[in-house]
């Protein structure tokens, strides 16, 4: 009777149990992580830190800080990743593609992290994203811009946050058709890697398609960091071009700059400069007068102002002294982006998110970042579409600050191939599809 009664209890008591861990799993999250451990990659020596590494570096630290006190602005108010604090790893993305890969490989295998966020160069991104797959780590991709990432492959644990290079050239093209239909001549010198090489492919198309009559004088390939532009700016010099189109970015754009300057090339032909935004600040008066800025997107001064946006000018502005530039806005858009597929997984995983979890909520995924929207669109949604926008830069001597004039903005798919279509046969279609207002 008593042994009976002991077990009619414990079987009751057990049935309670899983009641209460029912219940309680459908009310909410039974547990949260203490961490999330991420790896973050930039350059953070050599020439091209100062422009693109330290300022995401610095971009980083300071959402990190924000999400792990809980201090964002709506809707990303909640404290941490689905309530676990972010515990960042910094790397340096300088040094060979072998090394670039060896240091991705540590952090997933060594140092165990559970995302890589990273990489400014085209061809680290190219390298890593194979890899990354091999060893099923989730990796978000927060600046380079070679559109062949997800155009060439599919890939399941990589993601970029930020948009490809065509549309900065799809833009840069559009923009001199609207505000300067007079410049009919065009050079190119542009880097001979991936970036590069996009990056001339479609604005050349771009200007071939919107201006028919427009005629590409010389094309110019330097290496990726050579530093020496002599020949190059001496060809430009000779052939006297309306427009001078460059994607070179970080030292390689602060040299030629100093170098055009100092043979007085900007007097003889306006700078398309899809990368220039990084140097209006801290380079101010080695950009030329009449030059046409690109941020990679609706960032640094092109960003809108929103609550969230006028968070991270401001908090930033305090914390490092400087104005925040487009490498700033990325870095700071993919850990929005990490942020808001964790509290997603969260909501409908109802407990902390697997990176299965993680991954199905950023495929897709649509979200508000500091400087624009982000769609997840292309890629079979793990590329991002976002608007774009570009001015003419003047510096102010009597206030002694640069300025942008004549701000345009373009819509996503103005600038942006739609799903399934890869961007040359885009430009050379005509833009089919494309929906600009």
């Amino acid at each position: 009777m008593c042994r009976r009664t002991l077990r009619t209890v414990l079987a009751a008591t057990a049935r309670s149990a899983v009641v209460a861990c029912v219940a309680a799993s459908l009310a909410g999250p039974a547990w949260a992580a203490g961490t999330v451990k991420i790896g973050f990659v930039t350059f953070l020596s050599g020439p091209a830190a100062g422009p693109f590494g330290i300022p995401s570096e610095n971009a980083a630290n300071l959402v990190i800080d924000a999400i792990n006190k809980g201090s964002l602005p709506a809707p990303y108010h909640k404290k941490g990743l689905a309530g676990a604090k972010i515990e960042p790893v910094f790397i340096d993305e300088s040094g060979s593609t072998t090394q670039v890969v060896e240091n991705f490989r540590n952090l997933v295998q060594q140092r165990h992290v559970d995302a890589v966020v990273g990489y400014v160069s085209s061809g680290s991104c190219l390298a890593v994203a194979p890899v990354a797959e091999q060893l099923k780590a989730l990796t978000v991709f927060f600046d380079c811009g070679t559109p062949r990432i997800f155009e060439d492959h599919a890939y399941h644990y990589v993601f970029r946050t930020a948009a490809t290079a065509t549309m900065d050239n799809v833009g840069a093209a559009r923009y001199l058709a609207k505000e300067y239909p007079q410049a009919k001549t065009y050079a190119g010198i542009n880097q001979n890697y991936a970036w590069g090489q996009d990056s001339w492919r479609d604005f050349n198309a771009s200007m071939k398609a919107i201006e028919p009559g427009s005629k590409a004088t010389a094309v110019l390939w330097p290496k990726l960091f050579s530093g020496q532009y002599g020949s190059e700016i001496s060809t430009l010099l000779i052939q006297k071009q309306a427009v001078v189109y460059s994607s070179l970015w970080g030292g390689d754009l602060t040299a030629f700059l100093e170098q055009a300057a100092a043979r007085n090339l900007p007097k003889l032909s306006r700078f398309v400069l899809t990368t220039g935004e990084t140097h209006m600040f801290t380079f101010a008066k080695h950009v030329p007068d009449g030059s046409i800025l690109g941020a990679r997107g609706p960032y640094g001064v092109y960003a809108r102002k929103t609550r969230l946006n006028n968070w991270f000018r401001a908090a930033y502005e305090k914390r490092f002294g400087a104005a925040p530039i487009y490498p700033s806005y990325h870095m700071a858009q993919a850990i929005l982006g990490l942020k808001a597929a964790y509290d997603k997984g969260e909501r409908n995983a109802r407990m902390f998110p697997s990176q299965a979890d993680v991954i199905k909520a950023l495929t897709h995924l649509k979200y508000a970042g500091f400087g624009d929207r982000v769609d997840m669109a292309l890629g079979k949604g793990h590329q991002a579409v976002t608007a774009m926008a570009l001015g003419t830069y003047e510096y102010n001597a009597k206030t002694r600050k640069p300025e942008m004039t004549k701000v345009v903005y373009f819509a996503p798919w103005c600038v942006n191939p739609p799903p399934g279509v890869k961007a040359a046969a885009w430009i050379a279609g005509g833009f089919k599809g494309a929906k600009c207002r």
